[in-house]
């Protein structure tokens, strides 16, 4: 199986290729979105949200106090600590099919920014390049959509926005 991984640096400065087996040793971006190409020679995007555990430390009651007749207490509640974790959201991965990196020209990136521009999505200059601002709304837009909160370009955000073709079903729809 010869599976490529493309990473996007922060700020999409410089993409690097690297075997599937070492991405484990490779950092994804600051969104922590990793973009592979699979055996069918299709890119995916993986987006990798972490859990969220919160610590909770309680007073576990152990021995009730004992109160007389009177009112006064004749032996204090006994308690104890217990400090565990509990999961709030459990860890997820996302996969979902990703515009390849050799796709993402400055021309590509322009249409992307002038798309997004228009349905209100973006408000920075049109410059061509995947700055900060532009993966800010990349990312915003597609989660805001029920798309991943990532800023790789899925492909379902990029028929959505008019830049690559549908596929025959959609066309038969």
């Amino acid at each position: 199986m010869n599976v490529k991984t493309f990473l996007f640096p922060a700020l999409f400065g410089v993409l690097g290729c690297v075997d599937a087996t070492d991405v484990g040793r490779v950092a994804p971006d600051a969104d922590g979105g990793i973009i592979y190409q699979g055996t069918d020679g299709l890119c995916y995007g993986k987006e990798i949200s972490p859990a969220v555990i919160e610590t909770v430390t309680e007073q576990i009651i152990v021995q009730p106090a004992v109160i007389d007749t009177d009112g006064s207490v004749r032996s204090p509640a006994a308690y104890r600590t217990v400090t565990h974790q509990r999961i709030l959201r459990e860890r997820r991965e996302i996969e979902f099919e990703a515009v390849c990196p050799n796709v993402l020209t400055s021309e590509f990136v322009g249409s992307l920014q002038r798309a997004l521009h228009v349905r209100g999505g973006y408000s920075g200059p049109i410059t061509g390049v995947m700055d900060a601002r532009t993966a800010r709304a990349l990312r915003d837009w597609q989660a805001a959509r029920g798309g991943p909160r990532s800023s790789v370009l899925s492909i379902a955000t990029a028929r959505d926005l008019g830049l690559v073709a549908l596929n025959q079903e959609q066309l038969n729809e």
